[in-house]
């Protein structure tokens, strides 16, 4: 059974930038794909970003392309999302997710393994 804990989120002003960290705990992470959702209050959960387990493959949902980037270290069980040049529409509780394939995080479904949520807040 996978835990995962994230950590980082805060409040920016639009322009800046924040690194969130998600580190798992009881299972072998190197194996799970891996990926970011957010969630606005009164909305459903929306993927944002993903990386595969063996490769590095990684996806992005258009809203965030050229401004977010996905990146793990398996050695430290951690995945992290890079988030640059932050807008207020970036406001929203975000997500760690897990499954053993990376197509389910894409697809906006995601896999059984979830985060607490750490809240971004984008304002100025």
């Amino acid at each position: 059974q996978v835990q995962l804990l994230e950590s980082g989120g805060g409040l920016v002003q639009p322009g800046q930038s924040l690194k969130l960290s998600c580190t798992a705990s009881g299972g072998t992470f190197g194996r799970y794909a891996a990926g970011w959702f957010r969630q606005d209050p009164g909305e459903e959960r929306k993927f944002v970003a993903g990386i595969g387990w063996s490769d590095g493959t990684t996806e992005y949902a258009d809203s965030v392309k050229g401004r977010f980037a996905i990146s793990r270290d398996n050695e430290k069980n951690t995945v992290f999302l890079q988030m640059n040049s932050l807008k207020p529409d970036d406001t929203a509780v975000y997500y760690c997710n897990a499954d053993f394939q990376l197509r389910t995080i894409v697809a906006g479904i995601g896999g059984p393994y979830w985060g607490q949520g750490t809240q971004v807040t984008v304002s100025s």
